[in-house]
């Protein structure tokens, strides 16, 4: 289980951007992974903050997640495997409600966790 905290800071011209609080005061940078459809994120940064125990994310939204339809985006603790927070892009016609947002959340943290069960199944064997 992760200690780490997510705080969303601000989303805008293709830059989710937050802040990862409540980390270990050793120095070391923490291991943030950011997934789309199931693949790592490139280009996502973690740079020290205003303090040891504070870092600041910056997550680029790739221009091929900026279609029509439903986009959503995990951010875990790599060190852990553990689901921080997410972010959701809606675009093209608007959803009346949050269900296909909701559906495909559910769908990104079923691949997080088939992930984790297949590599625990590796590693009791």
């Amino acid at each position: 289980m992760s200690e780490l905290i997510l705080t969303k800071i601000h989303f805008g011209n293709g830059l989710w951007k937050g802040k990862i609080s409540n980390v270990p005061d050793t120095g070391a940078k923490p291991d943030i992974q950011v997934r789309y459809l199931d693949q790592l994120v490139e280009g996502v940064t973690v740079k020290e903050g205003s303090n040891g125990t504070e870092w600041d994310l910056q997550v680029p939204v790739p221009s091929h997640a900026v279609a029509d339809g439903v986009h959503s985006f995990l951010i875990h603790d790599g060190a852990t495997d553990t689901k921080l927070g997410n972010f959701t892009l809606i675009a093209g016609e608007t959803a009346t409600d949050n269900l296909l947002a909701e559906v495909e959340l559910l769908r990104a943290e079923l691949d997080m966790l088939k992930r984790a069960f297949r590599r625990h199944c590796l590693e009791t064997t």
